[in-house]
């Protein structure tokens, strides 16, 4: 009986201590939640700007009749690489043989009729100071000499016009480039005065690029150099990279060369004008290509990683950091864009803060946490 008794107490006795520790596990404080952050530093960091545009040639010659007569022969094919001076087409040139050997006869008449005259005035000369030849009759031949005289100059500028006309038959290329489709056949008649088109060449190597830039953006880039918050890249120096219409990178760089100054009242926007290399021909007249502008560099920004940078209600950027005393802040920035998968974030941090940029969904402002670093990025490895 007394073993029964002492065996309850000593149940009853578990009982009570195993219910005093499991009180005790549930009043203890739970340990400050894990965060990893990144501390931010100011920088200099390079700003891209990213544009829709088109390609065009960078030169373009509508090659066109520049005298009458019917087209005897074409002497390229469609499509094909021409060089400067080079002949493309034909046109009948007898009638402007005939018209140069016609002005070349001309001079020579004239020529020979200031020939009669000078000496006329040579004879004339002695016998007025003789008063054999009256001063009227030698006044006459004198003028009539420089009628002769005035009459080779006009032969003369006949021969060139007819030796120009006679030139203009070839017809040829007046720049280096790819040709385009033929408008015109053999035995086809052209025309001067109508300007008749016969075929254009385009030189595709380089190539400009034209593309839109809302007014806005180059306003506010004006503003931020004219503030030293950010030093922009001369026209020439500025490089820009292509992505072509299916989605590749172009492989090679191009420059800036030059920003509209007059915006499109219809869609307000201004034209910024690339120059890029084409040794291999891909890129085509008319093309949709997107391109990005090295602008510059903003002073004193700060990198963040976007996964650290949310967006509130009102559609601002924040961000979550760790005071020195472990505690969370919120913070509202102001960004101006990505570098890479980072916002740059131009106010709203402090040299040295601590951003949150893993675990925000655990901590809310004014909690305490325990903080990480974030490990470094990796470094690429370079080519050279």
């Amino acid at each position: 009986m007394k073993i029964r008794v002492l065996s309850a107490l000593l149940v009853v006795a578990a009982a009570l201590a195993a219910g005093c520790s499991s009180k005790a596990q549930t009043t203890t404080t739970p340990p400050p939640p894990q965060v990893t952050v990144v501390t931010v530093h100011p920088a200099s960091v390079p700003v891209s700007m990213e544009l829709p545009g088109r390609t065009s040639a960078f030169l373009v010659a509508q090659v066109r009749a520049r005298v009458d007569g019917i087209v005897l022969k074409r002497d390229f094919v469609d499509g094909s690489v021409v060089n400067a001076g080079q002949r493309l087409y034909q046109i009948d040139p007898a009638p402007y043989e005939a018209q140069l050997n016609s002005a070349a006869a001309s001079l020579q008449k004239a020529q020979a009729n200031l020939a009669t005259l000078s000496a006329q005035v040579e004879r004339f000369k002695p016998l007025v100071d003789l008063n054999a030849v009256s001063k009227q009759d030698f006044d006459n031949a004198v003028a009539a000499k420089g009628q002769a005289e005035a009459d080779i100059a006009t032969a003369k500028a006949q021969v060139d016009i007819a030796r120009i006309n006679l030139g203009y038959t070839a017809v040829k290329s007046p720049i280096t480039g790819r040709s385009g489709i033929s408008q015109v056949t053999q035995g086809a008649y052209v025309q001067a005065g109508a300007a008749t088109l016969m075929t254009t060449v385009q030189q595709t190597d380089p190539m400009y690029v034209d593309l839109t830039q809302s007014s806005v953006q180059g306003l506010q880039l004006r503003r931020d150099a004219a503030a030293g918050k950010l030093k922009l890249n001369v026209p020439g120096q500025a490089p820009v990279t292509l992505t072509l219409e299916d989605g590749r990178a172009y492989p090679f760089k191009g420059t800036l060369q030059f920003s509209d100054i007059t915006v499109d009242q219809g869609t307000g926007t201004v034209t910024v004008r690339a120059v890029m290399p084409n040794p291999q021909g891909t890129l085509l007249p008319g093309m949709f290509v997107r391109a990005v502008i090295d602008e510059g560099q903003a002073e004193n920004v700060f990198v963040v990683p976007q996964a650290g940078v949310t967006h509130d209600s009102k559609g601002q950027a924040t961000a979550l950091v760790v005071g020195s005393d472990n505690k969370v802040a919120v913070r509202t920035l102001q960004v101006r864009g990505t570098q890479g998968s980072s916002w740059i974030v131009e106010g709203g941090l402090a040299d040295g803060e601590r951003v949150v940029v893993a675990g925000l969904q655990r901590v809310r402002p004014g909690a305490i946490v325990q903080a990480s670093e974030a490990p470094p990025p990796p470094r690429t490895a370079s080519n050279g």
